[in-house]
């Protein structure tokens, strides 16, 4: 009889601390960004390395302190991706990441998809905007337009133990 209930403990246990952590990871430390923050304001990288803000509205946004690489958002944008590819600075291998569940305007699996096959395009928002993250925008012709911060090469080698690579800003100490 006492080892139903110790089994039982530990069952309900794995199941309360499984709960705390799920919410954790999908609800907890996530707020949502008012359009009027200035965290809302969308930016492009021009050719000539200025970084330039661009219409955006219907704005949508997440972010955390938790990480640097949580911030999602979703807007639309009057600007025509012809003139956007003439002024502002593509971004090779866009790969965005995935939103909480509840965050619903952002797709990161169909965005993705769509970048592949050149039904949107992805542009630099802005590089370095903490240590070896870089803010990519990605336009649909349509006006829809998808933000998330993406590790950059830089940050992929620091963030796995490597030294930095040639070019690339001097790692943060603690990195």
């Amino acid at each position: 009889m006492n080892g139903k209930f110790i089994v039982g403990g530990i069952v309900l246990t794995a199941i309360v601390f499984g709960a705390g952590l799920y919410y954790s990871q999908v609800y907890a430390y996530y707020e949502k960004l008012d359009a009027s923050a200035p965290e809302a304001t969308v930016q492009l990288m021009t050719f000539d390395g200025v970084a330039e803000d661009i219409l955006a509205s219907d704005y949508q946004g997440i972010d955390a302190d938790t990480s640097p690489i949580r911030y999602r958002a979703c807007f639309t944008t009057p600007l025509s991706t012809a003139m956007m590819t003439e002024t502002f600075v593509p971004y090779e291998n866009a790969e965005p990441l995935i939103a909480p569940s509840w965050f619903e305007c952002f797709d990161a699996e169909q965005i993705g998809a769509d970048l592949e096959k050149g039904n949107a395009v992805a542009f630099l928002g802005a590089e370095t905007v903490h240590y070896g993250v870089d803010s990519v925008i990605a336009v649909y012709p349509d006006g829809r337009a998808y933000s998330w911060h993406q590790i950059n090469p830089c940050g992929a080698a620091v963030f796995d133990g490597e030294p930095a690579p040639t070019g690339c800003p001097a790692a943060p100490q603690g990195q």
